[in-house]
């Protein structure tokens, strides 16, 4: 299992006039959570383009559960369960780090598409040479 946490700040642009956090902003809190967890591995998405693979989103869900407020510090969860085969399932929460009340959670599926090709192809092997260690310990 591969785990990561990142923290945001709630900024101002990021709220609607009751200054709550705009629902619209969740999947960038996703975004930001799943792209520090792989920065942490070097396995930035400039890398994975540089060898000559894209990582295109190819569903999301979200549930909503509590409203985030402006200037509130949030935590982000992200976690990869299983070890990809073709999708990149990863699940998300964000929790207040103030309240330590859960705003929302659900996940985003990622596929990686061949740069020349532009089709569906399996994660290539430098990505699961990096993450294959994470699932390992599982067995």
């Amino acid at each position: 299992m591969l785990k990561h946490k990142t923290n945001i700040r709630v900024r101002y642009a990021d709220t609607d006039q009751m200054h709550y956090a705009y629902y619209g902003k969740y999947p960038e809190y996703f975004e930001v959570g799943r792209t520090d967890m792989m920065r942490e591995l070097n396995l930035t998405y400039k890398t994975i383009e540089e060898n000559g693979f894209m990582m295109p989103v190819h569903s999301i869900y979200i549930n909503y559960k509590n409203p985030a407020f402006y200037d509130e510090l949030l935590e982000v969860e992200s976690l990869v369960g299983k070890l990809p085969e073709v999708k990149v399932h990863i699940d998300h929460k964000i929790i207040s780090a103030e309240r330590n009340v859960l705003i929302c959670e659900g996940y985003v599926d990622l596929v990686f598409v061949n740069r020349e090709t532009k089709k569906v192809c399996r994660p290539p092997e430098f990505f699961l040479k990096v993450i294959r260690p994470f699932f390992n310990k599982d067995k």
